[in-house]
């Protein structure tokens, strides 16, 4: 469903928002090895998390990526993947067919429209407070 770029910038972002809750800044290789993924990866991963605003980069001592408190609530599942994947998982073909409508339809196409529709609601619905309260409360978790 989602690229694998895009399951790495989830998972970075509720292990940085798990963290920030508790008013930590974490670098780079802290969260790559948290995450279970390559340090430059995750570097470019993050860049682009910046750069969307959905974290905070500080550069130098003392620094690190963070998420205000005051925005987890804000940011949901749906800004990260926009982000990282674009809108191709609520507008793509359930078969990845360029031409698919409701006019020329694929064969599984009103069927992955309903699955479709329903990710978009959960993502849209779930934020990174509930996320990093989960992983804070240990009763999620980002690796087995």
């Amino acid at each position: 469903m989602f690229s694998k770029t895009c399951e790495y910038a989830i998972r970075a972002t509720i292990f940085i928002a798990s963290e920030s809750h508790q008013n930590k800044r974490v670098g780079l290789k802290d969260i790559a090895k948290r995450i279970d993924s390559p340090e430059a990866f995750t570097a470019k991963i993050l860049q682009i998390l910046s750069k969307n605003n959905i974290i905070k980069s500080i550069k130098g001592v003392g620094g690190g990526f963070d998420i205000p408190k005051e925005s987890m609530n804000q940011i949901t599942l749906t800004h990260i993947v926009t982000a990282i994947d674009g809108d191709s998982v609520f507008t793509g073909c359930g078969l990845g067919l360029s031409h698919c409508s409701e006019i020329h339809p694929c064969p599984v196409h009103d069927k992955f429209k309903a699955i479709r529709n329903e990710l978009a609601s959960m993502l849209e619905n779930t934020n990174l407070e509930e996320l990093a309260l989960g992983i804070k409360s240990g009763d999620t978790f980002l690796r087995y």
